[in-house]
């Protein structure tokens, strides 16, 4: 299947399974959830996907490739993107200059054309400011295109976050807390971005504690426990589960 699928994934630090036989799939066209209490697993389990940690045992396959134990810049040029729980920008650089950050992992053109300014060179430039400047559009953020990042709201911020990450073109789409801190006008208009970005062919993996954007949003669910899958299936399944009641809803989402 075309996608990213995660087969019987595990890590362990010591004694400790941080992750235990985790399998799932993120299919292209579909928004996938990772749901749990804090300390579940979840951001390790991005952390194995994108390279920054090495499996202890199991497969992850891109597109039916085993990539399990490629390089985290390997597995980006691959296809893979990510967003991070805390805001990683440039600061004092402008919301362009942050996007246009993203190609830099998919240029064309050899460093000494790019340090020499050739002709070949400043056309990737140029190509790359106009891509970055249409992903902001996308984002309604075009009047804050030449704004320092650092300026910005906080969700401002991890919304130019997620678009330095778009600017890889990735398959796979990997979100961890992307509306945290943002008001609900903000979510709802994240939550359409989203969906287009699947209807595209991306494939998205979402990890997030906003369990009403949630449950309105996502295709599948899956629900970590102390590093093991206690659920999987639609958002209306999981919502009605015991397990995932007792672990991590509450009677609220009962």
């Amino acid at each position: 299947m075309s996608g990213l699928v995660l087969e019987k994934i595990s890590r362990h630090f010591g004694g400790l399974k941080a992750v235990d036989g985790v399998s799932l799939s993120i299919p292209s066209g579909r928004i996938t959830s990772l749901i749990g209490p804090n300390g579940a697993g979840k951001s390790t389990v991005v952390n194995l996907v994108c390279g920054l940690l090495r499996l202890s045992e199991g497969r992850v396959l891109l597109d039916g490739r085993d990539i399990g134990s490629a390089e985290a810049p390997e597995i980006a040029r691959g296809g893979i993107a990510r967003t991070f729980q805390t805001v990683r920008l440039v600061k004092d650089a402008s919301v362009l200059d942050n996007v246009a950050a993203g190609f830099l992992g998919r240029r064309r053109t050899s460093l000494a054309a790019q340090l020499l300014a050739l002709p070949a060179a400043r056309a990737e430039l140029r190509d790359e400011r106009a891509q970055a400047a249409a992903i902001i559009a996308r984002f309604g953020m075009s009047a804050l295109a030449q704004a320092p990042a650092g300026s910005l709201s906080y969700g401002h911020q991890r919304r130019v976050e997620m678009m330095r990450a778009l600017a890889l073109a990735p398959r796979v789409l990997l979100l961890d807390e992307p509306v945290a801190g943002m008001n609900d006008g903000e979510i709802v208009d994240l939550g359409r971005i989203f969906r287009e970005l699947a209807d595209d062919g991306i494939a998205i993996l979402l990890i997030e504690h906003n369990m009403r954007f949630v449950l309105s949003i996502s295709d599948e669910v899956h629900v970590l426990d102390s590093g093991r899958l206690i659920a999987s299936g639609s958002p209306g399944t999981v919502r009605r589960d015991p397990a995932v009641i007792k672990a991590y809803l509450g009677d609220d989402y009962a």
